[in-house]
């Protein structure tokens, strides 16, 4: 036996250094920061924020080098690939990273904070979201689920020495850990029908004869979309997000509200249209319902908040339920499930714009105000004008009024809800057209605020913009108008995401 094993030469799987190369540079990034942290004076360390950002940025070339290839890459059997899906998002994760580190830099360094530590959890949790765009396995998915959640339960606690911190850290874990149980024991159901992890095995099998497994199956699928619905924050799941985001700091706020809740829906996407297409029986129902309760609970509840900080965690309640719309319809046809991907991608893409837009004007705003209620931006437009342009745009974006970018999001649900041409697709768009007559409402009661009240006190000091905020303000601004006005830009970006095995 130990002779035939001697004698066994032992080849190497090929590896597609390429397409894993936006990882290695980050996972190098990573490596870098830790030795600089660990060996550096401590005067030196305020220049982590920068080597993040220099980080997020180098990994962006290899996405760039991947997208003008355009060659679909698969590798470890199907597990792993990298395609015009996964180069789109993990773009997006790479951005919103970036911009998150360019609202930490002042937040951290003025605040009593270890920066090393910070910085480090941000760029390990993006390097979660890029896996999780790349997976198509469960246990990758799994793997990539946790490497992004475990630093954002540290981040959301990150002001140990505040109750509220306390508290939101604690809630955010083990709410994750109870969902997380839950999915895995989904997952484990499906393996044990399947045989196999690889979410295109798991397709070819689930749409075929199950026999007696059908309720068994059933409940697998109901189980593992559960677990995901408390990441996008769905009603009910959604309890721990309104505490959590009022308790972190204000960049870990607009983190978990943008990339975190993007690398759910990116999980529900490949798991449902690679895995679980063929039982759209089980899924479409239940994201009908998920969808209608999200959307309406998330704006009915933003109405009475006074904290905009809370309200935009409300917000991002229901606009998760706008992005879940589409999933209802999907399983309609082959052609209406590729809209409705398309659709939900397209979404993903602007909200995550406008919202860290949003918080990054909430940022600059509390550094002289030091309050995030909806009355400290009385007056806004008197003594920061551009601030108060810029907020409007956002929440006009938001509420989906030209000619801001989230006009052509809500367009793209729409039009992938009225494709099938049925009665649930049709009772669905109406309840997004309900739902976004009433969050205009209190979106548009901040821009009242801050262009038609007073400043409170009467204090009219005008407030000065760190440079690192201006920039995050400059991107998402410019961003937001241009997928506004061209929205034939953001278009061309998503019409050309697919994934393969749709409708098999």
């Amino acid at each position: 036996m130990l002779a035939q094993l001697s004698s066994t030469t032992w080849e190497a799987p090929p590896v597609d250094y390429h397409a894993l190369a936006p990882g290695i540079v980050l996972v190098g990034v990573i490596v870098v920061m830790i030795l600089v942290d660990l060996f550096a004076p401590r005067g030196a360390k305020g220049a982590l924020s920068s080597l993040a950002g220099i980080g997020l940025l180098g990994a962006a070339i290899p996405v760039i080098t991947l997208a003008i290839d355009g060659t679909p890459r698969v590798l470890f059997g199907g597990a792993y690939v990298v395609d015009q899906f996964t180069l789109v998002l993990t773009g997006l994760f790479l951005l919103t990273g970036y911009i998150v580190v360019l609202m930490s830099t002042n937040v951290i360094a003025e605040g009593d904070y270890w920066e090393g530590e910070y910085y480090i959890l941000v760029l390990s949790s993006v390097l979660g979201m890029m896996v999780m765009a790349s997976t198509r396995d469960l246990i990758g998915i799994f793997v990539a689920l946790e490497l992004l959640s475990i630093p954002a339960y540290m981040l959301a606690t990150w002001r140990k020495r505040d109750l509220k911190g306390n508290e939101a850290g604690l809630k955010y874990y083990l709410m994750g850990v109870f969902a997380s149980a839950i999915m895995l024991y989904g997952m484990s159901l499906i393996y044990g029908f399947t045989g196999t992890t690889v979410l295109t095995e798991i397709g070819a099998k689930v749409g075929g004869d199950l026999g007696d497994s059908k309720a068994m199956v059933t409940l697998a699928i109901v189980f593992v979309l559960v677990g995901f619905g408390f990441k996008v924050s769905a009603v009910p799941f959604h309890t721990w997000a309104p505490d959590t985001y009022e308790g972190a700091p204000t960049p870990i706020t607009a983190f978990l509200s943008t990339a975190s809740k993007a690398a759910g829906f990116v999980a529900l996407l490949e798991l449902i249209f690679v895995g679980f297409y063929g039982r759209h029986d089980v899924f479409e129902p239940l994201m009908w319902a998920l969808a209608a309760a999200t959307m309406t609970v998330g704006n009915l509840i933003a109405l009475r908040q006074t904290n905009v900080v809370r309200m935009l965690a409300y917000s991002g309640i229901a606009q998760a339920g706008y992005i879940l719309a589409p999933f209802a319809v999907a399983g309609s046809s082959a052609s209406v499930g590729v809209g409705a991907l398309k659709a939900i991608v397209t979404y993903l893409v602007i909200y995550v714009i406008m919202n860290l837009g949003a918080f990054a004007v909430v940022i600059a705003v509390a550094r002289k105000t030091r309050s995030a209620e909806i009355t400290s931006f009385g007056g806004l437009f008197q003594y920061a004008p551009g601030l108060a342009v810029c907020m409007g745009i956002f929440l006009a974006s938001l509420a989906g009024i030209p000619p801001m970018g989230g006009w052509f999001a809500k367009f793209v649900i729409f039009g992938s809800l009225v494709a099938p041409g049925t009665i649930q697709g049709y009772a669905l768009a109406v309840l997004v057209g309900v739902n976004s007559v009433i969050a205009a409402f209190y979106y548009l009661r901040v821009v009242r605020e801050m262009f038609m009240e007073d400043a409170p006190d009467g204090d009219l000091a005008p407030i000065r913009v760190p440079a690192s905020i201006s920039i995050a303000l400059v991107l998402t601004v410019t961003i937001t108008l241009i997928y506004g006005v061209l929205p034939g830009v953001v278009a061309h970006f998503t019409d050309s995401v697919n994934l393969v095995t749709l409708g098999r």
